[in-house]
């Protein structure tokens, strides 16, 4: 079974990314607006217990993270991806670090640019249209999180939690 590792924004940001989301990103109707932590991986239910139990020893020596969004960014020319960053901070980039160590022994595809994707699969034309327009927008969310989320697929597609993981030594 395919999972991956998120941390899911406020309503009020969801609702901000969605209101973009839904006109240009096509995985909007699969998984809401997320800050993606490790891409997806394959594991199978012996390995998942071992998994949950590796995610909920590093969410309790995790402290909760500051999110601070600040602008509308693109990835472009490597693809025509638009999304809202997040400022990476210490605590967030050694959570992301920690997904990739230890019993976790894949290698990120990328490097760790924290984000929340608005729009992807679009045409050269489109993507300068609604970047062009997007990054005069001024953008500041400021909020913090304490929890991240261990998501499965489904056969759909979709992306549903499967586990939800607070951060903090208050854990037991």
């Amino acid at each position: 079974m395919k999972y991956g590792i998120a941390i899911f924004p406020s309503k009020r940001v969801q609702d901000f990314a969605n209101s973009y989301r839904k006109r240009y990103d096509s995985h909007y109707a699969l998984i809401p607006p997320h800050i993606t932590l490790k891409s997806a991986f394959e594991a199978d239910e012996q390995q998942i217990d071992q998994i949950v139990q590796e995610l909920q020893r590093i969410a309790a020596e995790t402290d909760v993270i500051p999110l601070t969004i600040t602008k509308f960014s693109s990835f472009y020319p490597s693809n025509t991806v638009i999304y809202l960053k997040v400022e990476p901070t210490e605590t967030l980039t050694k959570l992301h670090q920690k997904l990739y160590s230890g019993i976790f022994t894949d290698q990120p595809e990328y490097a760790f640019v924290p984000h929340i994707t608005i729009g992807r699969d679009l045409s050269d034309g489109e993507y300068f249209d609604v970047y062009g327009q997007l990054k005069m927008q001024t953008v500041h969310f400021s909020e913090t999180t304490d929890r991240f989320h261990l998501l499965y697929q489904l056969e759909d597609g979709a992306w549903t939690v499967y586990e939800t993981f607070r951060l903090g030594k208050e854990q037991a």
